[in-house]
């Protein structure tokens, strides 16, 4: 019976291994392949032009919903993007950050143009109107709430703070919670590339 139990658990333990693929990636952030959700947005990048994950097929892509009067996770997250792409190297042209505002109200094409490229210059800034905006959070499951200021013109957002990031095909695979270090998105994107190539 003990023999039995050895050759079972053996066998268990090989097929989980086979499950795992030979040589597939292995993310430090969170493996979401295959969720049924973040499957794309339509939005307007800060040049004016409209945007799908499909313009970007080719290259890893990393997502991060945020807005510029953020006064932490925003220009925190962005600041560590910049710093993975110098990390990167040459691989850096492999990937695409897009930063989407939750504050389409404040975060006109203009502002966004002056922010988002001020931490690189091939970031880009996504926006919509309030309905693509909703929808554009919904289809990625971000929570973002409008909290009152002293005054109508300086309320802040609160909002969800982790990133997503795609594979070269334009399928989500590895989401990042804020706080996280750049070399965790460093790693994972190279993996995406690695198993792109």
């Amino acid at each position: 019976m003990k023999a039995v139990l050895r050759w079972l658990g053996a066998a268990l333990l090989a097929l989980a291994c086979a499950a795992c693929g030979p040589g597939g990636p292995k993310f430090e952030g969170s493996d979401v392949t295959g969720v049924g959700f973040g499957r794309d947005f339509k939005l307007v990048d800060h040049n004016g032009k409209s945007r799908t994950l499909a313009d970007f097929r080719g290259k890893a892509v990393v997502l991060f919903f945020g807005y510029t009067q953020c006064p932490d996770a925003c220009p925190t997250t962005m600041a560590e993007l910049a710093a993975v792409m110098r990390e990167l190297g040459a691989d850096a042209d492999r990937v695409q950050v897009l930063f989407v505002t939750v504050d389409p109200e404040r975060d006109t094409p203009e502002l966004l143009s002056q922010y988002v490229p001020a931490f690189n210059p091939t970031f880009l800034g996504l926006r919509g109107d309030a309905q693509a905006t909703a929808d554009a959070a919904k289809e990625f499951k971000i929570l973002y709430q409008k909290q009152p200021g002293p005054t109508p013109g300086t309320y802040s957002m609160d909002h969800s703070a982790g990133t997503f990031i795609f594979d070269p095909q334009g399928r989500l695979r590895v989401y990042v919670s804020y706080g996280q270090s750049p070399q965790v998105f460093a790693h994972d994107i190279r993996e995406l590339l690695r198993s792109a190539s």
